[in-house]
């Protein structure tokens, strides 16, 4: 018998244990996101949740989760006769793993059906099976963007619509939707962070007291689980019943005008994008309010609530940490009668300059990056303003490689989207469409002929859509003449810019700097984004440019990770004008490079009106694409795009 790990002998991260409860109480406030290290009782925690909520109430049978007070008129189980028997059973936590199929999520075709009877029937997925209950995604982050697109629909809509080989199916599929993450291993969509209600942030222990704590008790629970879920059965029948009565007070938990007011004012000030995050504070505070059995929501609510619910809706650069500074809240809750007005000057007008939010802005002095003294001869420049970067992809699909969302693979490492006939090479069997099509064809199975006959033309075979990480190797010209007209400053920002591109499409990365005599290796590949954009920030600019040099440490680094990680295809992305000062020709280098098969794209930060053009023959021989520094913006693609057509 598999015993649970008790809710409440879990030690410490309080603000996890309250986020999931807060849930058990309102579904509304939209499912929790656990951000955090490994070690962390995140999925113990998630998995004890289910054990707290309330029994509920279905019609027997039926795998849809129908409520029999009110059962769906149009369920695939039913039609529900009004006297349909029923039955009590505690809430499904049901798990969606990463690498799960579309059919297995969202429910297909019924094999055994057609198999016995020659009939279309629809066989339920996991999103049916999680209809009133909880639908549980260990390392959300990770999951593949179908999947993801398919879940934001769900969650969205509440209804679950399966379209495919002749079956019609919509159902009822609303859930807490739980997720858990190690931020290390790469981010969340935007759009599916934003489907979260609340987000925790949790780590371990610094206390020596309390991880001996931990140890203690996990020791205990896995040398004895069932004297030790005894020993904390009636701390969690406590919790359950707490979760009952924070539910029957919660419809007369009210907000009041003043409260809301001052929560979408912390939403305003805090640069929240959309209206669900004034929502979702909201929702969290009055169950913070039921839960503390109290029938009115007090500010003290909004501030607790306002971390869960707003720390991952508020506009920031993915490098910046996370979470909402308590003084910030404060201020923005702040009690406006209280707050002075704006002076105004003698003729009434304010003569403070403003930005585009109409809140007055710092004076600027001087709109030029910044640049500080770094060395005899050396400078360091700030980077300018970031943007949002075309999509840099290795231009041949791929045979497969870790999971991403940059260049497009095909075959092993994609993932079944579909299926189709089969060609002349048949290497990837879509067996359940393959044994689908024999048996529609022939109709129903005969007790003397057991079996499908499958033929040629039944044979289908799957196909697979994915993308893959990449490992990104900036190599950066940080010699003296990229001084010039704050040029580094530019290209740092075009860096940064693909840097936070690579964190959210899960790429490795590494950076080489060339300058003086030789070149560098700044970052070796590794998963740490926020490493890479640190040590850019410290680069100097200075000396002679060893284009050469720079080319060969490149290639260098190539051959060794491809010896530690083979399937990682490599995409270099070269930032130079293509003039060499110092060491041998860079055109033999690059054609080295370009033997070596990875991808490159050469950024050519060249400016002026006489350009020579080194920068595309650099390109050429490394036998990758060229592109102008201002190109890289994914609007002013879209400019080029419309010039092209114009033409």
């Amino acid at each position: 018998m598999n015993v649970q790990y008790p809710f409440s002998a879990i030690v410490g991260q309080e603000d996890l244990k309250l986020a999931l409860l807060l849930n058990a109480v309102s579904p509304e406030v939209g499912g929790v996101l656990v951000r955090g290290e490994k070690g962390t009782a995140k999925s113990t925690a998630v998995r004890a949740l289910a054990r707290l909520l309330p029994r509920i109430r279905v019609v027997a049978g039926c795998p849809y989760s129908c409520d029999p007070e009110s059962p769906n008129p149009e369920c695939p189980a039913g039609p529900h006769l009004s006297d349909a028997h029923s039955e009590e059973r505690p809430v499904r936590l049901v798990e969606l793993p990463v690498g799960a199929s579309t059919d297995r999520l969202a429910g297909t075709l019924d094999i055994e059906k057609v198999l016995s009877e020659g009939k279309r029937a629809f066989e339920p997925g996991l999103l049916a099976a999680a209809h009133r209950g909880i639908l549980y995604v260990d390392e959300v982050n990770l999951l593949s963007d179908h999947l993801v697109d398919l879940l934001l629909d769900v969650a969205a809509m509440g209804v679950n619509h399966v379209e495919r080989e002749g079956v019609g199916v919509r159902h009822p599929s609303r859930f807490i939707l739980v997720g858990t993450m190690n931020p290390e291993e790469g981010e969340l969509r935007p759009q599916l962070l934003d489907r979260f209600g609340i987000t925790v942030e949790v780590a371990g222990s610094p206390d020596p007291a309390e991880r001996a704590e931990v140890v203690r008790r996990r020791l205990h629970y896995e040398a004895d689980p069932k004297d030790f879920a005894d020993k904390w059965a009636s701390s969690d029948e406590g919790l359950a019943r707490s979760v009952v009565t924070a539910r029957e007070r919660l419809p007369d938990a009210s907000v009041s005008e003043d409260i809301l007011f001052r929560v979408s004012s912390l939403c305003a000030e805090l640069g929240v994008d959309g209206l669900r995050g004034d929502l979702v504070t909201a929702k969290t505070a009055r169950a913070l309010a039921a839960w503390d059995a109290r029938n009115e929501v007090v500010l003290d609510d909004v501030r607790r609530a306002a971390p869960l619910a707003l720390s991952h809706r508020r506009r920031r650069n993915p490098f910046e940490p996370a979470g909402i500074d308590p003084e910030e809240t404060e201020n923005a809750l702040g009690d406006p009668e209280e707050d002075p007005e704006p002076p105004e000057d003698p003729g009434g007008v304010d003569t403070k300059p403003q930005n585009r939010d109409g809140n007055a802005a710092t004076p600027q002095p001087n709109h030029e990056p910044s640049e500080t003294k770094a060395g005899a001869g050396e400078r360091s420049h700030a980077a300018s303003e970031q943007f949002r970067p075309v999509r840099l992809e290795a231009p041949t699909r791929g045979n497969g490689g870790p999971l991403g969302r940059r260049s497009r693979v095909l075959g092993g490492a994609g993932h079944p989207v579909g299926d189709r006939e089969a060609g002349g090479s048949l290497r990837d069997v879509a067996l359940a469409a393959t044994v689908r099509t024999a048996a529609l064809r022939q109709g129903a199975r005969q007790a003397s002929r057991p079996g499908v006959a499958v033929r040629r033309e039944d044979l289908r075979e799957n196909v697979r859509e994915g993308r893959e990480g990449n490992l990104i190797l900036f190599v950066v010209d940080a010699s003296g003449s990229m001084a010039a007209r704050s040029r580094m400053s530019a290209v740092k920002g075009a860096v940064l810019s693909l840097l936070t591109d690579a964190y959210q499409r899960r790429d490795k990365v590494g950076m080489i700097s060339f300058r003086g005599e030789e070149a560098r290796t700044l970052i070796p590949p590794t998963s740490s984004v926020e490493l890479a954009a640190a040590r850019l920030e410290e680069l100097p600019t200075g000396g002679r440019t060893p284009l050469s040099a720079g080319l060969e440490m490149t290639a260098e680094v190539l051959r060794r990770e491809r010896l530690k990680d083979g399937e990682r295809r490599p995409l270099i992305v070269l930032l130079t004008d293509g003039r060499a000062t110092a060491g041998p020709d860079p055109l033999r280098s690059a054609a080295m490079l370009g033997r070596l098969g990875a991808a490159s794209v050469v950024v050519d930060t060249e400016e002026g009106y006489v350009r020579l053009g080194m920068a595309g023959k650099i390109a050429e021989a490394l036998g990758g694409r060229c592109l102008r520094l201002e190109e890289l913006r994914a609007d002013a693609l879209v400019g080029v795009v419309e010039r092209r057509r114009v033409a």
